[in-house]
């Protein structure tokens, strides 16, 4: 049977397992297995040495402990303050108090490494205030499902973990890679926002009192504990005193540090946290295990390599290629979340991405990019499902609402692709010193 024949068969049984509601970790282990069953007459060993080499790393140990730390987080009065400390700063500029809802979600995303998380916690204190102040409930509800989205590209992220161990690439260079992109989205979405207040000046209200500048100062000391941690955690990996999981451990410290002070951390909150810590991390893990039990398999048929190939022979340039793959990373997004995106095609698109001559740190933050594309775009964008659910609007019209943002993530797409020092400068001077 030849190689292409087979890499259809294969797609055909991971669609058709997918599509029968089978967990994705095993719709991904089962395809390995037939693959592998094509090669190989043992398959069962490579599948036990996958599972536990995939799952057996010092380096995936960081992914946990990120994942408690944005827990604890979740339940901590952090939103409230970020929100409180940053709005003295934006009231003369237009658009005034929408710029909270992108600073805030940049903020919240940088310590808790979830899309989700940051969208439905900051969403939760500003929609009400906002709505109370009699701000455009559109532009509001726009800005921060697709600001949402800064959780996974601005580190410490979850997402950004998966794809450093799946790509086997260093996580501290996607961390700092993800830094500046992530400052371009957030500059983006400000920019939009005062653009449409300058042409909308009736959809805002009024600018409150003047603030002295202490006034500004003491309700800005809120954001001090954020901050520290945030340095604590990114600072630690950025200078070299910690590894990526040794920073996440500080994180998880600081966060129960941050839970205790403020008197949100109790036995409840804490066996809460730890429960939904270990559930999302376990699935997250039997995901990577699947993905690279399938990776071995795959690698073994010689079917990455015959696509890495035929894309050389094709000579279709390095602009085609990610082309091609935005388009396919962008279907894939309207049916599976990012972590799934990434597991499932890392293994054939990375001999691909590496063959072309592509960075693997630029292409993880191009990925993640389209992953924060995909949590907005319907008709299963998570981020949509939980707007929808905290503001009881209906998806398209919150869809509708988050298309001017939608197309700010396009043109960070744009211009990373177009200029990609964007992603590889910052990691490469930092990390050369």
């Amino acid at each position: 049977m030849e190689l292409l024949q087979i890499a259809l068969l294969l797609l055909v049984l991971l669609c058709l397992l997918l599509g029968s509601g089978l967990w994705i970790a095993l719709a991904l282990a089962g395809t390995g297995y037939v693959a592998m069953s094509l090669v190989n007459p043992t398959p069962g060993l490579f599948l036990a040495s996958a599972y536990w080499e995939s799952t057996g790393s010092w380096t995936l140990a960081a992914l946990p402990m990120f994942i408690w730390m944005g827990e604890i987080l979740f339940r901590t009065k952090l939103s409230e303050e970020l929100f409180n400390g940053l709005a003295p700063w934006v009231r003369r500029i237009p658009g005034r108090l929408l710029h909270v809802n992108i600073l805030a979600c940049g903020i919240f995303g940088s310590v808790s490494g979830s899309s989700a998380a940051t969208c439905a916690t900051v969403s939760k204190i500003a929609l009400p205030e906002l709505k109370r102040r009699g701000y455009d409930e559109g532009v509001a509800i726009g800005s921060l499902a697709t600001a949402g989205t800064l959780g996974i590209l601005i580190p410490p992220s979850i997402i950004m973990v998966v794809y450093a161990v799946a790509a086997e690439v260093s996580i501290v260079r996607v961390f700092i890679a993800g830094m500046i992109p992530g400052a371009i989205v957030m500059g983006l979405f400000s920019l939009y926002i005062i653009i449409w207040a300058i042409l909308n000046p009736k959809k805002q209200p009024e600018a409150g009192p003047r603030l002295s500048m202490m006034e500004k100062l003491r309700q800005s000391a809120q954001l001090i504990p954020c901050a520290l941690l945030i340095i604590g955690v990114i600072g630690t990996m950025f200078v070299g005193w910690a590894t990526a999981t040794e920073a996440a451990a500080f994180g998880v410290f600081g966060s129960l540090f941050l839970a205790a002070v403020t008197r949100c951390l109790t036995w409840r909150s804490f066996f809460e946290s730890l429960a939904g810590a270990t559930r999302l991390s376990c699935m997250i893990m039997f995901i990577l295990a699947g993905a690279a039990f399938l990776t071995k398999a795959m690698a073994l048929t010689g079917i990455p390599a015959a696509l890495a190939a035929a894309v050389a022979a094709a000579d279709l340039g390095p602009y085609a290629i990610i082309a091609i793959l935005t388009v396919v990373y962008l279907i894939l997004g309207t049916a599976l979340d990012g972590v799934s995106m990434i597991v499932l095609t890392t293994s054939v698109v990375v001999p691909m991405v590496q063959h072309a001559g592509f960075d693997l740190v630029w292409f993880g933050i191009f990925i993640i990019l389209l992953v924060e594309i995909a949590e907005i775009s319907p008709p299963l964008g998570f981020n949509l499902f939980v707007m929808q659910t905290m503001t009881g609007k209906e998806q398209t019209e919150v869809a509708w609402a988050s298309l001017p943002f939608f197309m700010m993530l396009v043109l960070t797409v744009v211009l990373i692709t177009v200029f990609p020092e964007i992603v590889t400068w910052l990691p490469d001077y930092l990390l050369r010193q």
